[in-house]
């Protein structure tokens, strides 16, 4: 062969080590509005409004916006004690672990097998000669004479050897590239899930703290109308006693008093859910956990809500979704890969003897080389099938992912409708409640002074007590829209703080792969 012609042949063999099969990943495009902003943000005269657009979006810890410093130090404490965001930390580390072990592919393996071998023959060992006789010399003719030497034992040799084997296949068609980037992809799939599930313990921990501080207004509430009912009750008794009013209004006026007692007792209780599961979302036991109470009626703050284009960017579910699109496009090339043959390179060297004291001396090595190359000739078409089942679980995440895109610009438009109309509805609420104080106190004169029955005054009052748990009620609602509404927007996530694929390929330290007890 001349050296044109091997020069040829290494050429080809180059180009042809860096070929990857496999179609191209380009992200598919997704249903987003070309408009400025959401459309509920520009809708109705509530006092509920977005912030300026002007105004920063919302990064890393967005429940600062409530200003309260009780609800920052329960987040921070949830984020490195909360059980559920630990477990998807570790799967998100065992993600990583995977592409380590794909890319130990790309290097060959090593292997050392010494070995010591003992050997026996057989007992017996014949050894034959022939010799030729002329007449002349008393013998006439030819004969054969035999010699037999044996053994009781035999004859035993031990062989030593300490080989170093080596085996590598070359990635020449991008089946081990191919697959490390399949598991990168895993990787930042798993990474913007542990993101998206912190996002949800988060959210979870602000709503619960919010029911909290509205079933401690509950309780204030009910608190203030028991110690009113109980000087209704003393009221009706004491016009009872003095013939003015009927004993009627005096079971009336214990059943109204007994009602709100048995409603401020399950308000007790509600608040210990409550204070129970924020004791869970923080890892510690509830036994031992306990939420000062303080009543806290705030409105919703003003929320940057950002541009609908943005909001690709801004939610980890929406970063795991399209990163799964990538991983099935890879699994997609690794179909491609198999239809190429696989080539092998192996070799040995070491050393051999029958005596342990000369197994390292120069005259006792050994050393062998090898190539083999592997091609599937029929397979049944299991290859295309192969290639045809990852075709079409690519183009379900692609439907997946656009349905994701759908639901989250939903889930903001409806938060914020939410937000925006439980404003008004406050509003509204607000004056309602004046209005039944008002009613109540002029109702409890007219009874004092013997005009109306205390069946009035009682229908009056439940009518105040309703309306003071609605607005109550109403205010929680808003503080948890208002939460959910920046869980929709991905909190205080951005993509740029998705690892990329040679940053989740890098070996961790050794604290995060410490076995934990």
């Amino acid at each position: 062969m001349t050296n044109r012609a091997r020069r040829r042949r290494l050429s080809a063999a180059l180009l042809v080590a860096g070929c990857t099969v496999g179609p191209a990943y380009h992200t598919p495009p997704a249903p987003v509005p070309t408009a400025a902003s959401y459309r509920e943000a520009k809708s109705g005269e509530g006092a509920w409004k977005v912030a300026n657009p002007s105004d920063a979006m919302l990064r890393g810890k967005w429940w600062h916006v409530f200003r309260e410093p009780e609800l920052d130090a329960l987040e921070d404490r949830l984020n490195i004690n909360n059980q559920t965001i630990k477990q998807s930390f570790e799967s998100y580390m065992a993600a990583r672990a995977q592409i380590r072990g794909a890319r130990a592919q790309y290097f060959p393996t090593v292997t050392a097998s010494p070995s010591v071998t003992l050997s026996r023959s057989s007992g017996a060992t014949r050894v034959g000669s022939a010799g030729i006789g002329s007449a002349g010399g008393g013998v006439t003719g030819t004969g054969t004479t035999t010699t037999t030497t044996s053994g009781s034992g035999g004859s035993r040799v031990t062989f030593y050897t300490a080989p170093v084997e080596a085996s590598w296949a070359p990635d020449l068609f991008g089946r081990v590239r191919n697959t490390v980037r399949q598991f990168q992809y895993a990787a930042q799939v798993s990474a913007a899930d542990l993101e998206n599930q912190r996002l949800l313990e988060q959210a979870t921990l602000a709503q619960t703290y919010f029911e909290i501080r509205g079933q401690d207004a509950m309780e204030n509430l009910l608190a203030a109308t028991v110690e009113a009912d109980q000087q209704l009750v003393a009221l009706a008794r004491s016009r009872f006693e003095t013939g003015i009013d009927t004993e009627l209004s005096v079971a009336q006026a214990e059943q109204a008093l007994q009602t709100a007692i048995v409603q401020a007792i399950n308000a007790r209780l509600v608040r210990a859910q409550f204070e129970h599961a924020i004791a869970t979302l923080l890892g510690v036991p509830a036994t031992t956990f306990t939420i000062p109470k303080r009543a806290l009626l705030a409105a919703p703050p003003p929320i940057p809500t950002g541009a609908p284009s943005q909001l690709l960017e801004r939610r980890p579910d929406i970063a795991a979704a399209e990163r799964l699109m990538a991983q099935a496009n890879a699994t997609i090339g690794i179909g491609y890969a198999a239809y190429f043959p696989t080539i092998t390179l192996s070799g040995t060297a070491g050393f051999t003897s029958t005596a342990l004291g000369q197994l390292f001396e120069w005259s006792s090595r050994a050393w062998s080389i090898g190539t083999a190359i592997s091609e599937t000739l029929f397979d049944a078409g299991l290859r295309r099938a192969t290639i045809d089942q990852s075709v079409a679980l690519y183009n379900a995440n692609v439907a997946s992912y656009r349905q994701i895109v759908l639901t989250a610009f939903q889930q903001v438009e409806d938060f914020l409708a939410q937000t925006r109309i439980l404003s008004e509805e406050i509003a509204h609420q607000r004056q309602l409640v004046t209005f039944a104080q008002r009613a109540f106190e002029l109702e409890k004169v007219r009874y004092e002074t013997g005009v109306d029955p205390y069946l009035n005054l009682m229908t009056q009052q439940l009518t105040l007590l309703t309306a003071q748990q609605t607005l109550v009620t109403l205010q929680v609602q808003a503080m948890t829209s208002a939460v959910s509404l920046i869980e929709a927007l991905g909190g205080g996530w951005d993509r740029s703080s998705l690892p990329t694929p040679s940053e989740v390929s890098k070996t961790p330290p050794a604290s995060a792969r410490r076995l934990q007890r």
